[in-house]
């Protein structure tokens, strides 16, 4: 696209903001408690922010665009949507995740079923975060070098060191409140978009007339199996997410952790239907010959949006549309380099390397990691070696499938025993390596939307089995002790 000053002016300004937010949040710190879990004083709307802008990425936005513009229509909105289904359902867990006072979903496990529980399930988590850093990245970099005119290279450099920078500095207090900006940023960049656009088409009216009937047909990409299949996906992978779940453990109580879930639930319904709306209004421009596909064709149809609000949006609106979709992947990265680098310290640094560590020195240690895992994204992502992401973007799914059941019912059940979750983490582990890696998705001849499921199922049987086999030696729900 074309160099504009005034769109980055507006981008450079919003990273030195983000940039400043570290610097700010730094100040708060005092306590490694303070950096993993933000002092665990997140009121409901802070926590709201956060949730919502961790969840909601480059998929979230360009990516439904291009889902309503090529195939989806309306539909495409499901996406977000069953993310929102998935925090309500979260809302009845909340309080019981506020009041485990654990740092990390490692540290829940070691200290409700053992050590290497604790140690399988870091290792587990831990490859995913710095995947998932390294996929964010790209995408982010992809999204500046693209509405700046930049080189790829270039952005992957600022991408980096800007998230890594204000992540380090201020931990999760940094985090949270870069959120806050991020959401609103998403939402309200993504709705100015809106009147720009349509006002280009010349009204709703023309819009459908220049579109197929079904593109306003709720289930025409997604029916009600896969909606309930992408649900189940979110609260397992949400549930055991470090870089979702911290967020309850960072709430001020149980009550500010119900309402903030419910909150975020709410911006994600809201939002949901903004980018499918969009994508479809793109659908009709191209159809009304008003926007070609030819237009972004150097660029991918997955960057529509941006091309066409270059050309119908004024600059300082642009600019904060762009800040907002460059803001959507970022706030998705900084939550993955700060749960990559509390794992990694709480769960393997302290429980196992040096259980005398003071919190200060895991705090540092913290920061060393996420230091380090920036860079390694950094370089993952300068070469864009998608190889490497794929094997970590695996890991994704392996981390719930094995681990959900262990950790939600351990909540509530006495009998949860270390050989019924080792069992599950295991079983679940197998399930998905073998769809995923070896069949295809297809089970019994079934292509499956959702592999994780079967894996879910599986698990479940074998930590009820094994749990009944070999109970614990002393049923309980209490957590061991340990010092902070």
């Amino acid at each position: 696209m074309k160099f504009n000053p005034i769109v980055t002016a507006i981008v450079v300004i919003y990273l030195l903001i983000m940039l400043f937010i570290g610097w700010y949040s730094s100040k708060k710190i005092t306590s490694n408690t303070d950096f993993m879990v933000a002092g665990r004083r997140l009121g409901p709307f802070l926590m709201a922010g956060t949730l919502a802008a961790t969840e909601i990425g480059g998929g979230s936005s360009l990516g439904v665009v291009q889902q309503g513009m090529e195939s989806h229509g309306i539909s495409s909105a499901w996406y977000i949507i069953t993310m929102g289904f998935a925090f309500v359902i979260l809302t009845f867990l909340a309080p019981k995740f506020r009041a485990a006072t654990v740092k990390t979903v490692p540290e829940y496990f070691r200290r409700r079923y053992g050590k290497s529980a604790g140690i399988i399930t870091a290792i587990i988590m831990l490859l995913p975060l710095i995947g998932l850093t390294a996929g964010q990245f790209i995408a982010s970099s992809v999204i500046l070098s693209t509405m700046l005119g930049i080189s790829y290279k270039m952005a992957v450099v600022i991408v980096a060191v800007v998230v890594t920078a204000y992540s380090i500095m201020g931990g999760l207090w940094s985090v949270t409140l870069t959120d806050f900006i991020q959401v609103f940023l998403i939402v309200i960049g993504m709705i100015i978009a809106v009147p720009f656009a349509l006002n280009q088409a010349g009204g709703w009216g023309n819009v459908a007339a220049n579109v197929p009937p079904e593109t306003f047909d709720m289930f025409k990409g997604y029916d009600p199996l896969a909606v309930i299949s992408l649900t189940i996906m979110y609260v397992a992978t949400f549930t055991v997410g470090q870089e979702a779940v911290s967020r309850y453990y960072a709430a001020r109580d149980g009550k500010a952790a119900r309402q903030g879930s419910i909150l975020a639930a709410i911006v994600n319904f809201i939002y949901a239907f903004i980018p499918a709306v969009l994508g479809i209004i793109t659908l009709a421009l191209m159809n009304m010959g008003r926007f070609s596909s030819e237009d972004f064709a150097a660029v991918g149809a997955r960057y529509a949006l941006p091309v066409l609000a270059m050309e119908v949006m004024p600059a300082v609106i642009c600019g904060f549309l762009f800040a907002g979709i460059i803001s959507a992947t970022m706030s998705s990265s900084d939550s993955d380099l700060l749960g990559a680098g509390s794992i990694f310290a709480n769960d393997i640094y302290h429980a196992v390397l040096k259980p005398d560590a003071t919190s200060q020195q895991v705090m540092r240690v913290t920061q060393a990691v996420m230091a380090i895992v920036g860079v390694a994204a950094m370089f993952i992502a300068l070469f864009n070696t998608s190889s490497i992401v794929n094997i970590l973007m695996f890991c994704f799914t392996l981390r719930a499938a094995g681990a959900f059941f262990p950790y939600v019912l351990g909540h509530y059940w006495k009998g949860a025993s270390l050989a019924g979750t080792i069992a599950s983490l295991i079983s679940g582990s197998i399930v998905v390596v073998y769809l995923e890696k070896f069949s295809g998705g297809v089970l019994f001849g079934v292509k499956l939307s959702q592999p994780i499921i079967p894996g879910l199922i599986v698990g479940l049987v074998f930590f009820l089995v094994f749990s009944k086999l070999f109970p614990p030696k002393n049923p309980t729900t209490e957590l061991a002790y340990e010092e902070d």
